[in-house]
């Protein structure tokens, strides 16, 4: 099954990517690598503000980063044309904004991961960090970026 025909077996629809905000470009391949920048967590297109363990919960923050995975996707789809064309999810590093006592910043990656390995199947197992940090911009509960192996 195509990337594209598991998209729609989710129902997910990959969005349009969105121009960056800061100095820096969405996507930067080098060889068979591309480097995703980091997508922060939106609802209804806006900034999904809040801290994990103080204004969000562990399943908030795990649907935030699946929406982030998508945005992802819709970001790498526009670079690369193919989603069909990923020989492998490389990496994840992921940013949750939490407070000093939360500890369950990998359960709230595992949002962006399970959906990573429920489209691409073993290519899209990876290696991953997860840390809770003090404040992402716009106040975002969760950012992410990614790292991807294309043909």
């Amino acid at each position: 099954m195509s990337v594209y025909e598991t998209l729609k077996a989710l129902e997910i629809v990959l969005p349009q990517p969105t121009a960056p905000v800061a100095a820096f470009v969405p996507v930067v391949r080098t060889g068979n690598l591309v480097f995703v920048a980091g997508h922060v967590a939106k609802v209804d297109g806006k900034p999904w503000v809040g801290q994990l363990g103080a204004t969000i919960t562990t399943n908030e923050g795990k649907r935030a980063a699946r929406a982030i995975a998508i945005d992802l996707l819709g970001t790498l789809h526009a670079a690369v044309g193919n989603l069909d064309t990923v020989t492998r999810i490389v990496k994840l590093m992921v940013l949750v904004n939490s407070r000093p006592n939360f500890t369950e910043q990998h359960l709230v990656a595992n949002g962006a991961s399970e959906l990573f390995t429920a489209v691409f199947g073993e290519r899209g197992a990876h290696a991953r960090s997860a840390f809770g940090v003090a404040q992402i911009p716009f106040g975002c509960c969760v950012e992410i970026d990614l790292v991807v192996e294309v043909a």
